[in-house]
């Protein structure tokens, strides 16, 4: 059986396909299936062929899922773009993947007013405003109405297509992770819908739950390939613990994947508020895109019991590391063991370290990854020998199992999302208040790690608490507010090397201390 929506359209048509966790909206496999098609065939008239590109802006509505559906059994590019970004931030994006069509939402104004394609007119569409009694955008056609005029049959050219996610690397400006092709066979197998299935034991008729935003790697690949293997798939808008407990139940859920942070906000939940839920369909809690401290974890299976899995990877798919419940408390504090090639630990100097010692991690691949537009940082992620990184420092021990023990880079990851310092850096250094900065993640009890930034202020000026208020509102006004420093801590100097770099490794122990 094809792996694609369209084979549970024919076979099972009033399966919930997608829903709402609080269950104000769904569509069945039929109703996905003929709204993706209309949406093809529209983009087809808008003159879209194989290898195109679609930028979407949109929040977790069930317009994500006929959108990415219908991209994809059309041979296209899909790029989400995270719409917490700020105009700028999204605007690069939308520009940098070369997007033939912009789809976005009505509620996101100040974001679609920047995403234009001047020299491609007649190329935008806009979600939910009509249906909301929001006027469309200038320059943007009703989605609802360009799919009520087009057939619900397929295009004649079906084929598949491909998401070109955006990940920051180690600095500057986001980067794009591209595919090397599209086109092949629609609904043919995958390997990444093949691990779902093998390692997860997911089939057709289960539950996947995302509280997470659709436009990270995660929540986007995993739902689709719950699609492709006949599931439901529930979306919440937004986290909130109590609610995720109640779509659990209330949907008979059997798989969900967490960040740490969520598992953190559900264990601070009163015991006797967790045990009002009947969580026994769940069979696997999957949670991955930041390090789980060891004691959430424990408490996390003490709770859920033996269904809390973990994995390690990136959106570059550079290697492939998974752990159950039970291996993980016989090997406390690892990501498991690698599934998709062997992994390395390497010195500075390239050379292989034993186990239990401590290096950069690099992955063996039978496929190579590519930076878009920037050969230079592909090159950057791939050794002599042809091994990936994703730049992360760990260790494995004699059984193979990998350690993540730091990064390469000073990346900070707060609450399952990776944030990148230089870019706060080169903002706050814009202040006339700042003679030098560096931005550096600190202990979080909620979100793992937090950001702050250690400033070394201008001659003349006094640090005050009310000058740290100022300087993270100066961020708040040019970045997205999750990328923004929540403290500030002064240095009368910042410790940089003769050859000018920062040296974040020699930052005093009060850089870091816990307030």
């Amino acid at each position: 059986m094809l792996e694609h929506v369209s084979a549970y359209a024919k076979s099972a048509p009033d399966r919930l396909a997608v829903a709402t966790a609080d269950g104000s909206a769904s569509l069945t496999y039929a109703q996905l299936n003929a709204r993706s098609n209309q949406l093809a065939n529209h983009l087809r008239a808008m003159g879209l062929r194989q290898g195109d590109h679609v930028a979407l802006v949109l929040e977790n509505r069930l317009q994500f899922f006929e959108v990415t559906v219908a991209a994809m059994r059309s041979g296209l590019y899909v790029t989400p773009i995270n719409w917490h970004l700020s105009a700028d931030e999204a605007e690069y994006i939308a520009n940098d993947c070369g997007a033939s069509v912009i789809i976005a939402s009505a509620a996101l104004p100040e974001l679609t007013s920047r995403l234009g394609l001047a020299d491609q007119p007649g190329r935008r569409l806009m979600i939910g405003g009509a249906s909301a009694g929001v006027e469309t955008s200038a320059g943007f056609e009703d989605y609802d109405a360009a799919l009520a005029a087009q057939p619900t049959e397929p295009v004649a050219d079906e084929a598949e297509g491909s998401w070109m996610l955006y990940s920051s690397g180690t600095t500057g400006k986001p980067k794009g992770v591209k595919p090397a092709r599209v086109g092949g066979e629609l609904g043919a197998p995958s390997g990444f819908v093949g691990l779902v299935r093998g390692l997860y034991g997911f089939s057709e008729g289960d539950v996947y739950l995302s509280p997470a935003p659709l436009y990270h790697a995660a929540p986007a690949g995993w739902t689709d390939a719950v699609l492709r293997l006949g599931g439901t798939a529930v979306v919440m808008d937004r986290f909130d613990p109590v609610a995720t407990l109640r779509a659990i139940e209330r949907f008979k859920v059997t798989h969900v994947q967490f960040v740490p942070t969520h598992l953190i906000r559900l264990l601070k939940l009163p015991e006797a508020e967790r045990a009002q839920f009947d969580l026994s369909s769940l069979r696997y809690a999957v949670h991955a895109a930041a390090p789980c401290p060891p004691d959430v974890k424990r408490a996390a299976l003490e709770w859920l019991g033996p269904v809390v899995y973990e994995y390690y990877s990136g959106s570059e798919g550079a290697g492939f590391c998974a752990i159950g419940p039970e291996e993980w408390l016989a090997h406390p504090g690892s990501v498991g063991r690698s599934l998709l090639g062997a992994v390395h630990i390497c010195s500075e100097d390239g050379t292989e370290l034993a186990a239990h010692e401590t290096g950069q991690i690099w992955f063996e691949s039978a496929s190579r990854f590519e930076y878009h537009g920037d050969p230079a940082k592909t090159a950057e992620a791939f050794n002599d020998r042809g091994w990936s990184t994703l730049g992360d420092v760990g260790m494995v021990d004699d059984e193979g199992y990998l350690y993540i023990t730091d990064r390469v880079t000073n990346m900070v990851i707060s609450g399952g999302v990776n944030i990148y310092p230089r870019e706060i850096e080169d903002v706050l250094v814009g202040h006339p208040g700042v003679a030098d900065v560096a931005v550096v993640g600190v202990a979080d009890p909620d979100f793992g790690e937090a950001v702050r930034a250690i400033v070394e202020p201008a001659a003349g000026v006094t640090p005050s608490a009310e000058l740290e208020q100022e300087l993270i509102a100066y961020c708040i006004a040019r970045l997205s507010k999750f990328k923004c420093p929540r403290s500030v801590v002064f240095l009368p100097e910042l410790p940089r090397l003769p050859t000018g770099k920062l040296a974040k490794r020699l930052l005093p122990a009060e850089a870091f201390a816990v307030r």
